[in-house]
Order: C-alpha cells, then structure tokens, then sequence
C-alpha cells in the first residue's frame, strides 16, 4: 500500500474529552506507518489545543506540547480556525494588534487560518479526518 496525505479535524477541546487526544495517537500512528501528515486543522472547542495558559496536571500529558513536537518533527502544519479561536479568546499576535488588545495567547507552532485552508486540504490531501 502506498503513503497517503492526511489532514486531521480536531472539534474536541483539548482537555475534557477524548476527542484531541485520539486525534493525537492517530497523527503518531499515520506517521509510525509512513503515511504523511499535512496538517492538523483545529475547529469549534478543538481551537484551545493552541492556548499557551493551558496547564495540564503533573499526571496528565501536556497535548498542547505533544502537538507542537510533532509539528516541529515531521513538519505538520497546526492550523485553528481564526474565527472560532477568536470566540474562545485564543489570539495570536496579529489579531491582538488588530483588535487593540495587550496580549496573545496562541502557542508557538500554530497558526491561525480561515476555514479556506480546511477547505484546500479536503481538495489536496488523499484523507481528511474528524475528531
């Protein structure tokens, strides 16, 4: 069987349910099989995977940093949807001096894009995937 491109969909917040963490071991498992992971486009409550004030428990796995080695080891794009991370106050450095405000939250390594970029991805990648 040959590689195939994958997008992910991640809707699950990043803690509270299983939905980030699933999406997560399935990136590590396509990868592990030598498939390719473009991107992983983050939407609705999946957007706070990118917060930088998320502090997980001793105990617990740090998703928002696992997410962000992964993307910085095999190249993967972390993507949120500018729209609902602004709704669920998830800023990057652009949209807090366009909306005047003191500070961003959004973490190293992600990226804030329209649902344009969701909408490319399902016409490139071979799969597109939802969490």
């Amino acid at each position: 069987m040959s590689a195939l491109s994958y997008t992910l969909v991640v809707n699950g917040g990043v803690y509270g349910t299983q939905s980030a963490r699933s999406a997560y071991q399935f990136a590590l498992a396509l990868i592990e099989k030598g498939h390719q992971l473009v991107s992983v486009f983050f939407y609705q409550d999946g957007v706070s995977n990118a917060s930088r004030l998320v502090v997980p428990a001793n105990d617990e796995l740090d998703l928002t940093q696992a997410w962000q080695a992964l993307a910085a080891e095999h190249g993967v794009r972390l993507e949120t949807c500018v729209a609902a991370a602004l709704r669920r106050g998830i800023v990057s450095d652009d949209e807090a001096t366009l909306h005047a405000l003191p500070n961003s939250n959004l973490s190293e390594g992600f990226v804030q894009a329209g649902l344009g970029s969701l909408a490319e991805a399902m016409l490139s990648q071979d799969r597109v995937v939802q969490f």
